[in-house]
């Protein structure tokens, strides 16, 4: 498979991750497959409730909220993702970062691999 195909693979399964899993898909998604890491960009994440929560609250405990809830089902799910990732590359996954921003309505989920999957010329 090329990089290409497997960024688009993967990227359908994340969006189909945050649709079944969060009850919400991204309005626009993007992975990238860079040596022996996966980023997944996603945009269009965050509910009309939660803009709401989060702007109404001056002091940031709304944008906290909303950031560390949807942390919390991504730590629930990190299994699951784990093993979307894994077969989708066939590659062990080392370790997975993840971080929202409210205000951008963006996701990023980083997955590093055991391995590189695809050699650099």
């Amino acid at each position: 498979m090329r990089r290409g195909e497997l960024e688009a693979h993967i990227t359908e399964a994340m969006v189909k991750f945050e649709r079944e899993f969060m009850g919400r898909g991204p309005t626009e998604a993007r992975t990238y497959v860079i040596e022996d890491m996966v980023l997944v960009r996603m945009k269009g994440i965050i509910t009309r409730a939660e803009h709401h929560l989060a702007s109404a609250d001056p002091t940031g405990r709304g944008r906290d909220l909303v950031k560390q809830s949807r942390t919390e089902l991504v730590e629930k799910a990190k299994a699951l993702l784990v093993g979307l990732i894994e077969k989708e590359t066939e590659t062990k996954v080392i370790s997975l970062h993840t971080d929202i921003s409210v205000k951008a309505s963006e996701r990023i989920i980083l997955f590093t691999l055991e391995r590189k999957i695809f050699e650099t010329a």
